[in-house]
């Protein structure tokens, strides 16, 4: 199987929802304003739905000719797509050094469960921590040898963002620990809203 693409695990967290037609999918990930994680195309997303299906990771289930509206191919999320969704999912979560990836793993954390999630958090927190030791400690070092600060106005950023991220990690995982913070892929409940949702973007 070639690498999962990030559109690729949006289409089978997608189908984890449910079964569904690509024009479904298109039309909740703008409903959910996904173009702030990726680039969402028509001929992208077709495309990438043809890749996985020829992958084995979902699976064509039937096709609507309802009306006038053009045929609709609805799909299923096959076992094989569930492991290769969690597998992306766990290995990204984990790594530092591809934030694009991270964002798409942390918007669809919600398909792992908690404890994984917390595991794998950790794991990063660990390695941020590492990274912000070693650039705090370059930092103080280049000042202490007169590097001037008009060249160390990158490092600066960089070492405010990578606290300001371990702020924000160390808060995410207090969350995770609490039972009363709902969490993992049966947490869902069929709100009016989500139906709403649903309906909306299969009309």
């Amino acid at each position: 199987m070639e690498r999962l693409t990030p559109m690729g695990v949006m289409v089978l967290a997608l189908l984890r929802e449910g079964d569904m037609h690509p024009y479904e999918m298109v039309r909740l990930m703008r409903s959910r304003r996904d173009e702030r994680l990726l680039t969402i195309t028509n001929g992208t997303l077709y495309h990438t739905v043809g890749r996985l299906q020829r992958e084995g990771l979902l699976d064509e289930i039937g096709i609507d000719r309802d009306g006038n509206r053009p045929e609709r191919t609805t799909y299923t999320l096959t076992d094989a797509g569930t492991d290769a969704l969690v597998d992306w999912l766990r290995r990204e979560l984990s790594v530092i050094d591809r934030p694009a990836e991270f964002r798409i793993a942390l918007a669809e954390a919600h398909n792992l469960e908690r404890a994984d999630v917390i595991e794998r958090l950790r794991s990063r927190r660990d390695a941020l921590d590492e990274g912000y030791v070693a650039h705090r400690d370059g930092l103080v070092d280049a000042r202490t040898k007169g590097v001037p600060e008009q060249v160390l106005v990158e490092f600066d950023r960089q070492a405010v963002l990578l606290e300001a991220e371990l702020r924000w990690t160390d808060s995410l995982l207090e969350r995770l620990e609490s039972e009363e913070f709902p969490w993992g892929p049966t947490a869902f409940e069929n709100t009016d809203r989500y139906l709403a949702q649903r309906k909306a973007a299969q009309q």
